[in-house]
């Protein structure tokens, strides 16, 4: 079905469509954090780059990345309709997140960045844990 309005209308009425976040992702990992016993942290936390969670005593930063929106290597595919804008809609994000991660690590903070699909095994717990034991050992990375 042919699209009713213009493109620049359509570009328009898509520029006013605001993220609300991905709730059940992070629910999932607020669930996961209770099965673990993991405590301390924060959402909604005021910090550059709005991560997901917040650990603001031990300055560790977590996001939860989805595959397609921050693209995964693998598992996050280009559709082949309008491949250019959304290659570089995903480069521009993979920009920012460096970015982010490089602005809070030059202020001290831990970033712990988690693939989404990485909830549904352990590999999540494992880049955590590595991100609490470099604060107790700062040598550690």
């Amino acid at each position: 079905m042919a699209d009713v309005f213009s493109k620049k209308k359509r570009s328009e009425i898509m520029s006013k469509v605001r993220s609300k976040g991905n709730v059940a992702t992070e629910k999932k990992l607020i669930a996961l954090f209770k099965e673990q016993g993991i405590k301390g942290w924060r959402r909604n936390y005021k910090l550059f780059g709005n991560p997901d969670f917040v650990f603001p005593k031990e300055k560790i930063a977590v996001f939860v990345d989805g595959e397609f929106w921050h693209g995964h290597p693998t598992i996050g595919q280009i559709p082949e309709t309008n491949r250019e804008f959304w290659e570089n809609k995903i480069e521009s994000n993979k920009k920012r997140d460096r970015q982010v991660n490089e602005t809070l690590e030059r202020k001290g903070w831990i970033v712990v960045r988690i693939w989404q699909h990485e909830l549904k095994s352990e590999h999540w717990l494992e880049k955590i844990n590595k991100a609490f034991n470099a604060v107790r050992d700062p040598t550690e990375e």
